[in-house]
């Protein structure tokens, strides 16, 4: 038995097929799945991680990237600690959707959201049609934090989890967010949990708050 201080919610959002859903296996479970399906709705996992010594159990909801889901995975928005906004760097029409995301999450969560830009499939260095240094510039413009990613190799994965974490976690210390907050995305709680790694499941409810 553990116990886990906080909870933070997170969404995973961006166009279909650039990894996200593998980016949670990888996160979560240490292990990439080539036949990653898409998403259908949303998809949910979570892991126990420590942030300056303190457990914080990350609830992570993967949402579907086709255009036909939007109106229900809109929903998921609300509450969220962090947001990741992923692209796949082999294919620049997903870098260039990401204004249309990028407005999405600003206009649906907390002004004090930590949204970090994930530019997936670093692996593939051949096949890159985005830069680093165009994503790089397009983050700085928009104020947010740039990792790339291999979903794949487990390249970055953990660090980009784990940096908007350590964001999120610096925004309480500082009095910027409210964990007592429902918008806030956070909760504070002392609760003793067994699931401390990883559980995943498929179109669970979607929720203000982050229930545990």
């Amino acid at each position: 038995m553990s116990s886990h201080e906080y909870i933070f919610k997170y969404i995973i959002i961006g166009d279909m097929g650039v990894g996200k859903s593998c980016l949670l296996h990888q996160f979560t479970e240490q292990k990439f799945q080539s036949d990653c399906p898409h998403t259908i709705g949303v998809e949910f996992g979570t892991r126990v991680i420590e942030v300056e010594g303190k457990s914080i159990k990350l609830q992570i909801w993967d949402t579907a990237g086709q255009e036909r889901f939007r109106a229900v995975t809109r929903s998921y928005y609300r509450g969220a600690a962090g947001a990741l906004m992923v692209y796949d760097i082999t294919r620049r029409n997903t870098f260039h959707h990401l204004a249309s995301w990028l407005t999405d999450a600003r206009n649906l969560t907390n002004p004090h959201t930590i949204i970090v830009l994930i530019g997936n499939k670093s692996d593939l260095e051949d096949q890159r049609q985005v830069s680093f240094e165009e994503a790089s510039r397009f983050a700085k413009e928009n104020g947010l934090v740039y990792v790339e990613t291999s979903a794949k190799t487990g390249e970055n994965v953990t660090k980009a989890f784990m940096e908007t974490a350590s964001r999120i976690y610096k925004n309480i210390v500082d009095g910027v967010l409210d964990p007592n907050s429902v918008e806030s995305g956070i909760q504070y709680t002392k609760t003793l949990i067994s699931d401390e790694v990883t559980s995943t499941g498929n179109n669970p409810k979607p929720s203000g708050g982050c229930p545990c």
